[in-house]
C-alpha cells in the first residue's frame, strides 16, 4: 500500500499541473483527529474545476492515480442515481488505497464550505479562501434531545414494532426483518446514544452508524444488543424483537428519569399487543 505522503503527492502534483483545477480539499475521517487512522480510511478529495465537462467526457486522466480494481461513478448510474451537485469517482486501487474523488464547479466554492465542517484545504492556487477552515466534527456530536424529540423516538419505536409483528404473524419474514433493522433498531440506537450523552457529555461523536458505541456502554448491554441481530428464523426474530423492546424500555425509562421527561404510554399498550399476537399466531419456523 502506498504511504499517505505518496497518495497526497500524487493527488496534489496532478492538481498543480492541471490548469482546470483551482482548489483541492480533503473531507471525511482523515480530517478528524478523533478517529484513529487505519488502512481502510478513504481519501475523500474534492477538485474545484473550471471545466466540469472536459473531465467527465474522458476518464483517461484518472489513470494517474494508479491501477484500479473498480470504479464507480454515482452520477452516471441509472439504477442508483446520485443527488450530489458534482460528479464523483469512487476508486479502489490494486494496492488497497481508496480514493473518493469529487469534481465541483468553482462557483460552488463558497456554498461548499457551509455543507460540512470536516474539511481541510490542501491547495488554493488563486488564494480564494482567506480563512481556511479548521476541521471539526462538531456537526456530528451527540445532541441533547428535547422532550418532543424523546417522545417522537419512543413513538416511532413502539409504532414500528407493530409492523414487525405483522410481518411475523403473516409469515413474511423479510418484511419483518426490514422494519426491525431499518426503523426499530435505529430508534433503539438513538435512545442508547442519548443515554451515552447524558453519561459522557454531548460533546462527542459516536461515528457513522454508531460505530464507536461499544466504547461507552457496559459489556452486558453490548451483548444484549448484539443478540438482537440473530434474525434467521421466525423464532429468532421474535426473540430479537422482544429483546429490542426490553432494551428500549430500560434505556428510555432511564433517559426519561435523567432528563426529567414524562415516560410516554406507548410501551405498556404495545407490549400487550405484541404478546397477544404472539400467543394467537405462534412462533413456529417454516420447518416446524
Amino acid at each position: 500500500m502506498r504511504s499517505e505522503k505518496q497518495v497526497y503527492d500524487t493527488i496534489l502534483n496532478f492538481a498543480a499541473m492541471e490548469e482546470r483545477i483551482r482548489v483541492v480539499t480533503l473531507e471525511g475521517s482523515r480530517t478528524n483527529s478523533n478517529i484513529p487512522p487505519d488502512d481502510f480510511q478513504d481519501y475523500d478529495i474534492t477538485f474545484f474545476v473550471t471545466d466540469m465537462q472536459g473531465f467527465i467526457h474522458d476518464d483517461g486522466w484518472l489513470n494517474v492515480f494508479g491501477e484500479r480494481l473498480i470504479l464507480q461513478k454515482p452520477e452516471d448510474m441509472e439504477l442508483f442515481p446520485a443527488v450530489e451537485k458534482g460528479y464523483s469517482y469512487l476508486m479502489l486501487f490494486t494496492d488497497d488505497v481508496k480514493i473518493d474523488l469529487t469534481l465541483l464547479p468553482l462557483d460552488l466554492l463558497d456554498e461548499y464550505f457551509t455543507w460540512d465542517k470536516l474539511v481541510k484545504l490542501l491547495l488554493d492556487k488563486d488564494n480564494r479562501i482567506k480563512h481556511p477552515p479548521v476541521p471539526t466534527d462538531q456537526d456530528y456530536h451527540l445532541k441533547r434531545p428535547t422532550e418532543r424529540m424523546f417522545d417522537d423516538c419512543c413513538n416511532e419505536f413502539w409504532n414500528t414494532a407493530t409492523y414487525v409483528v405483522k410481518g411475523l404473524c403473516r409469515r413474511e419474514i423479510l418484511f419483518a426483518i426490514d422494519h426491525l433493522n431499518d426503523i426499530v433498531r435505529k430508534e433503539l440506537l438513538r435512545m442508547i446514544s442519548w443515554l451515552v450523552g447524558m453519561e459522557q457529555g454531548f460533546d462527542l461523536s459516536l461515528g457513522k452508524n454508531y460505530k464507536f458505541l461499544r466504547r461507552y456502554v457496559s459489556e452486558g448491554l453490548w451483548k444484549r444488543l448484539m443478540s438482537t441481530y440473530q434474525m434467521d428464523s421466525y423464532s429468532h426474530m421474535w426473540e430479537s424483537l422482544e429483546e429490542c423492546m426490553a432494551l428500549f424500555r430500560e434505556v428510555s425509562k432511564d433517559a426519561a428519569r435523567r432528563l426529567d421527561y414524562q415516560y410516554p404510554p406507548y410501551d405498556g399498550k404495545i407490549s400487550n399487543y405484541v404478546m397477544r399476537q404472539k400467543e394467537k399466531y405462534g412462533v413456529k419456523d417454516e420447518a416446524q
